[in-house]
């Protein structure tokens, strides 16, 4: 495992085509902007392992991953 400190606005390079950008720091959350490319699948962990309820159903459209989608097409 690797462990790193980062600031505000700073990026860590995943290979060639994941970059992870801190966005914001506040006193409870840290926010993470994480641009990859469209075959690459990114969740929040507790999405990962939580289990459709039904066919169908598309765990990347939940409510709380709206501002990753909407900032993902954008890119």
């Amino acid at each position: 495992m690797l462990i790193l400190s980062r600031r505000a606005q700073e990026r860590i390079c995943l290979g060639d085509d994941i970059v992870l950008t801190v966005v914001s720091i506040g006193t409870e959350r840290v926010r993470i902007s994480v641009s990859a490319p469209p075959h690459i699948r990114i969740l929040r962990s507790e999405l990962e392992e939580k289990k459709p309820a039904g066919p169908g159903e598309d765990l990347a459209n939940h409510p709380a991953d709206r501002e990753a989608t909407i900032t993902r097409r954008a890119a």
